[in-house]
């Protein structure tokens, strides 16, 4: 693998890449572990799903009370890796997250199935709860409010954009002697180097 075999662009190479995981195992592609602190600089990662790119960012969704809606409130700085290990592939991403506009959060709600609505409105993510009766009494709540009727997006729920600053392409060789590619975001476009395994 080389500059030229990459090519300019990391956004290109990562969609590239997204697809050939994707044809491979369909299952697992878009997990990917994203990582946040807190203002302090406490770090705490989690593997959420990616749901594709807008306007040359990547996108996920979530509660926004949730551990990590609130710290990206407080320091909206974050981190992606995908690892693709059918591949023997890893791409780390980092930048800054913004939430997506709301017509964005509105029309992915619109295509969740019907029970991941209801899902998100009767769970309030990350908070303590006393047991699985409570959130099963809270589902059946709110399917009762929506009986018979579209499920609404919830006030507190929807898209997040991480806007790349830097990514990083990694790809597994004979002993330890990785390829790694690292794109840094410039004035001018994209700086790409080459890094020791």
């Amino acid at each position: 693998m080389s500059q030229e075999t990459l090519g300019p662009d990391p956004l290109s190479v990562f969609e590239s890449w997204f697809a050939e995981a994707r044809a491979l195992d369909p299952r697992f592609a878009d997990a990917m572990t994203l990582a946040t602190a807190s203002p302090d600089g406490r770090p705490s990662a989690r593997t959420v799903l990616y749901k594709g790119l807008h306007d040359g960012a990547l996108c996920f969704v979530s509660n926004y009370g949730s551990s990590k809606g609130q710290q990206l409130e407080r320091n909206p700085h974050a981190a992606l890796v995908f690892f693709w290990a059918s591949l023997n592939r890893q791409v780390r991403i980092e930048g800054r997250v913004e939430r997506t506009s709301a017509a964005w959060s509105d029309q992915y709600f619109a295509a969740r199935a019907r029970s991941s609505q209801i899902g998100a409105w009767a769970s309030a993510q990350s908070e303590v709860i006393a047991s699985r009766d409570v959130l099963e009494a809270r589902i059946s709540d709110a399917e009762a409010r929506f009986r018979d009727q579209p499920v609404p997006r919830p006030p507190f729920w929807g898209g997040y954009q991480l806007v790349p600053e830097r990514l990083e392409f990694w790809l597994g060789q004979d002993a330890r002697l990785h390829d790694r590619y690292s794109y840094r975001r410039n004035p001018s476009g994209w700086a790409v180097e080459r890094l020791s395994p």
